[in-house]
């Protein structure tokens, strides 16, 4: 009898908490979002420019696919497919990149105050952290294989592409440790090679840890 009542608890939890990390990263990205369009061009030379450089930043569109992931698993825990199976992984590596890199390497470059430090605080640290614990506690799990893993890699590939692409052509970029202008090809290309380490690290090291942790689609059963 115990073990009928907390199956559907766990599933309720895990909805929740799946919509809080939804609620932390949309909610993030919807501030700064407001900020740009009611903020006018910014240090940008347009309006346009200044909306097409947020939504070029990997921060925003980590935040973006962790918060769309999330939703979507909080409507149903055990959401499965090939496909989204490659989603949750990125989104999951990507929001954990986001928090690692921002947090040791770019964390008080800019003095932030206001809607900033909330958008700030909610994209950069509570988003990655709860990301990070809700799928530890959550899953849904087993889920990554090595073939997930390999095509998790396809999405920072073509980012960092876009990046240095679109920087070549407009001069920006958007991160100081990719910008070509300062670093040169050799100093930028070296930092993109590092992440790029870090993310298939990181995506190894959960594709481990999902053979290990707690089966969340014996725990979890659709309500």
């Amino acid at each position: 009898m115990t073990h009928r009542t907390e199956a559907p608890d766990r599933a309720a939890l895990a909805r929740f908490l799946h919509l809080l990390v939804a609620v932390l990263a949309l909610g993030g990205f919807a501030i700064e979002l407001f900020v740009a369009i009611t903020g006018g061009p910014g240090i940008a030379p347009t309006h346009a420019e200044r909306i097409v450089r947020l939504f070029s930043y990997f921060t925003i569109e980590s935040n973006l696919l962790i918060g769309g992931v999330s939703l979507a698993l909080a409507l149903d825990p055990r959401r499965d497919g090939p496909v989204f199976r490659v989603l949750r992984l990125d989104a999951l590596l990507c929001i954990a990149v986001t928090g690692v890199v921002y947090n040791t390497v770019l964390r008080g470059l800019v003095e932030l105050t206001g809607a900033g430090m909330v958008s700030n605080t909610m994209l950069h640290v509570l988003s990655p952290l709860f990301a990070v614990i809700v799928w530890v506690w959550a899953g849904p799990r087993p889920r990554v294989t090595a073939s997930t893993v390999w095509w998790s890699v396809a999405y920072p590939i073509a980012w960092l592409v876009y990046t240095f692409v679109r920087g070549a052509a407009t001069g920006w970029y958007p991160y100081p440790f990719l910008d070509v202008n300062t670093l040169g090809y050799s100093g930028a290309l070296t930092s993109a090679a590092i992440i790029s380490v870090l993310f298939l690290a990181l995506a190894w090291g959960v594709r481990w840890l999902d053979g290990r942790l707690p089966d969340t689609d014996r725990s979890a059963p659709r309500t």
